[in-house]
């Protein structure tokens, strides 16, 4: 996870700039969020070996691949470059842009076809549910190279189902506010969903279907306009529909500032750099990757909370490679390789160390993003049982097709 430098030594609070005070409380803040956010969300994992031996030694080479189904935009050629050079597994990278998308692929093969998917934390309960993944093996995972926050906290949000884990956190981000500097300006602790609504935005917004529900939800459950609170609706069938008839009202009214709906990463990032978008809401990794081209778009927490989510590691019911498959894991918990992730993608990996070989601008949006107490009062998602899903996309379509 990004951590912010410190202020040069001899700088006393007095002649601090805003910019510094807001590096140290950014800092003090993301020292807090990996060793208790997390745990927050669920109890801990028993039984979770604190340390495991890397499946592939140095001085003992491997042979073979690794067949690696990620999202776009995630892995990079160097990281694969890296990974071989490491452990002399060759692997092979197959990318896909949506959780729906990876789902259904595994569906379609009843769980064959890979070695290694890269779900996100809410929704392994799916795939196991449709008997897709195998257990991890504790004692082939190098645990120590992971925030043990992660490991711990992501049990209870779906990464241990029935006693047994099915995931290796990898990562984690947000949805938030993206916007552009000059035309669609955003302040932390002002800016809100409802920004995304404001008159001047009209036909300048890009969303994506499901989770701008969710934002305009928050959005009205802060005014005191949603029917129940909106973690209810992710175990009640009934308050689901109560809640999301309230949203789909407040989306359909609003619906003509939307530019362009998104899906996955190319579509977000092509509402900003060439449909016209000013602001969005989109994922931390749309920003970074358009701040990299130089155009004048940040990225923010709104007041409500950023969406929250983890993601990770899981090993479909019938890989191949299933040793190569560990060595993935064991490779992506070391400090350089969470660097190469996060400095490629932009979204925080989990990988204990990963801080002290970022890069500048990568050190700097975690600053920007993230600035009070915006860690705190991040929104992480619930798990998401099939029959939500399902009225999720009922309503997303319906909003859609209005």
């Amino acid at each position: 996870m990004p951590k912010i430098a410190k202020p040069q030594a001899g700088t006393t609070g007095a002649a601090m700039t805003e910019a510094q005070r807001s590096s140290v409380e950014t800092q003090r803040a993301a020292k807090s969020f990996s060793r208790r956010l997390l745990l927050k969300s669920a109890a801990a994992v028993a039984g979770v070996a604190s340390a495991g031996p890397f499946v592939l030694r140095e001085g003992r080479a491997a042979s073979g691949s690794v067949k690696i189904f990620s999202w776009a935009g995630y892995i990079s050629p160097d990281m694969l470059a890296d990974f071989e050079k490491k452990t002399g597994v060759k692997a092979t990278l197959t990318e896909y842009g949506t959780n729906d998308e990876l789902l259904n692929q595994l569906k379609a093969t009843g769980g064959a076809g890979f070695d290694i998917i890269h779900p996100t934390v809410d929704r392994v309960p799916n795939y196991v549910e449709f008997d897709l993944l195998q257990p991890i093996d504790d004692a082939k995972v190098k645990w120590d190279g992971c925030l043990k926050s992660s490991v711990e906290g992501s049990a209870g949000m779906g990464g241990v189902v029935g006693n047994k884990r099915f995931f290796a956190p990898a990562d984690w981000g947000t949805e938030a506010l993206a916007y552009d500097m000059a035309k669609a300006p955003l302040v932390y602790g002002t800016a809100g969903y409802g920004d995304l609504w404001a008159p001047g935005n009209a036909g300048k917004v890009t969303v994506r279907g499901h989770s701008s529900l969710i934002g305009i939800g928050l959005w009205l459950e802060s005014q005191g306009k949603l029917p129940h609170p909106i973690r209810d609706q992710f175990k009640d069938e009934a308050k689901a529909r109560a809640n999301f008839d309230a949203i789909l009202k407040a989306a359909v009214a609003n619906k003509k500032s939307v530019a362009q709906f998104w899906t996955n990463e190319n579509e977000a990032q092509g509402a900003f750099r060439t449909n016209g978008c000013v602001i969005g809401q989109t994922w931390d990794s749309t920003a970074a990757a358009l701040r990299k081209e130089g155009l004048p778009v940040r990225f923010v927490a709104p007041k409500e909370g950023a969406l929250a989510w983890m993601e990770g590691f899981a090993i479909p019911k019938k890989a191949e490679n299933l040793e190569n498959a560990y060595a993935w894991i064991n490779w992506f918990y070391t400090p350089e390789a969470g660097a190469l992730y996060t400095n490629f993608s932009g979204i925080s990996s989990t990988a204990v160390g990963a801080e002290a070989h970022l890069n500048d601008l990568s050190k700097q949006f975690f600053a920007d993003a993230y600035p009070g107490d915006a860690l705190q009062k991040l929104w992480w998602w619930p798990i998401q049982e099939a029959w939500y899903v399902s009225i999720r996309n009922e309503y997303q379509d319906r909003f859609l097709a209005a």
